[in-house]
């Protein structure tokens, strides 16, 4: 069973297990696959019309089925390799351990934004971006920059505390779980995350940088978190929902899976105790 471990506890030699099967992922082609679907959802979804991947209540099963399969491709690669998560409540600034240079690499220079340091800065090589939103081909940061705080634990758990998951008009205007979580209303957690980070991570094509894996990682726990507290609230809408994907409904872009077949996680992987 995979188990999806908190990045500040992985070991050298799991950092690097994992960095080196980005890199090959990369190189084979099927990572900028990831990017461009992602980005693809990114800009077809919209608050008065079909959402799948953001602002609707799919936004937590359809990002739980991109990383299970994104996991999939780097365990093609390395079958010792899982996900780690970024308790962005916990490691908090960019001096935390993920931004070191034997794994993610840190901020941007102050000029152009162009990550120096670790294994996916354009003087390594490895980390050609491809699929972009400007001529500019290199992975960009800018920890800090434009939101100054990562959101506080305090901050979590009072999105933890909502008891309903989504509610009408099921966008990014809704109360419920889901919307604070995502970030569009109240504290502001998932949305929050990516402008901090900032480069990249500000854009639709946010997977050229790897930390989109472990931030998502982390907003998956978070939701498993919330099921656990929750037992007796359910994804919504249930069904009979335009624009939206109830909770029988397929979701796009695979066609063969729906939320109800996304709510346990155990299924596919499970997190540490960390």
């Amino acid at each position: 069973m995979t188990v999806r471990k908190n990045q500040a506890s992985l070991t050298a030699a799991e950092k690097r297990r994992f960095t080196d099967a980005l890199v090959q992922l990369k190189r084979s082609g099927r990572y900028d696959d990831f990017v461009t679907t992602h980005n693809a959802f990114i800009v077809g979804d919209t608050d008065n019309g079909e959402r799948t991947g953001h602002r609707s209540p799919s936004f937590l099963p359809w990002h739980r089925r991109f990383l299970i399969e994104f996991e999939q491709a780097l365990q093609s690669v390395d079958p010792a390799v899982a996900l780690p998560y970024w308790d962005w409540s916990t490691d908090r600034t960019a001096r935390a351990s993920l931004w070191a240079p034997d794994f993610l690499g840190g901020t941007g220079r102050s000029r152009d934004g162009q990550v120096m340091d670790g294994p996916f800065a354009a003087s390594a090589g490895n980390w050609p971006i491809s699929v972009r939103v400007d001529s500019r081909t290199y992975l960009r940061r800018s920890l800090a920059g434009s939101a100054r705080e990562l959101p506080t634990r305090a901050e979590v758990e009072s999105v933890l505390a909502m008891e309903t998951y989504d509610m009408a008009p099921w966008n990014s205007s809704s109360d419920g779980f889901r919307n604070h979580l995502e970030g569009w209303r109240g504290v502001n957690l998932h949305n929050r995350v990516h402008v901090w980070v900032g480069g990249q991570m500000a854009t639709g094509v946010s997977p050229n940088d790897p930390v989109f894996w472990l931030h998502h990682a982390f907003i998956d726990k978070l939701w498993a978190d919330w099921q656990r507290r929750h037992p007796g609230s359910s994804y919504l809408p249930l069904g009979g929902t335009p624009d939206v994907v109830d909770l029988d409904e397929t979701m796009k872009p695979w066609n063969d899976v729906r939320p109800a077949e996304l709510l346990d996680h155990t299924a596919h992987y499970t997190f540490d105790t960390a």
